[in-house]
């Protein structure tokens, strides 16, 4: 029985793989278009501005990059060190764990410590089986 629930899981990994990577993906870019147009959330922050409107450019270059899946590689490796840089620059300082509260304002820290695995995973994993890089490779 559970021979066969692993063969049929199994099976699915590489769609399920691709759908996390385009759903991460796409959360990623609209936090990075949110701090850069101001949408889908007005929080757009003023062209130059260092670190968070480069963080934007990062957030929503790479977000794109990794939802369709092309050099999702590279894309999830600058993408995990831009969260994990934002979390030790922005949340750690105020506490030393993610989930605690004295991290005030900041939202806490648990966002930007899931993002940075999620996309270290990416880095080790690669696309999934629906991405524009398994494409490029099947072709060559």
């Amino acid at each position: 029985m559970a021979t066969d629930l692993h063969a049929t899981l199994n099976r699915y990994s590489p769609a399920v793989l691709s759908l996390f990577r385009a759903v991460f993906g796409l959360l990623y870019a609209a936090h990075g278009a949110s701090l850069l147009f101001g949408y889908p959330v007005a929080t757009r922050v003023p062209v130059g501005i260092w670190p968070v409107w480069w963080a934007g450019v990062i957030e929503f270059v790479a977000g794109l990059l990794i939802m369709v899946g092309l050099f999702t590689r590279p894309a999830a490796f600058l993408a995990s060190g831009q969260m994990a840089v934002a979390y030790f620059w922005q949340h750690q300082p105020h506490a030393l764990w993610p989930i605690d509260p004295a991290q005030g304002g900041h939202g806490g820290g648990e966002p930007s410590v899931l993002y940075c695995f999620a996309f270290l995973l990416l880095v080790f994993t690669g696309p999934g089986a629906y991405a524009l890089d398994t494409r490029r490779r099947t072709r060559r």
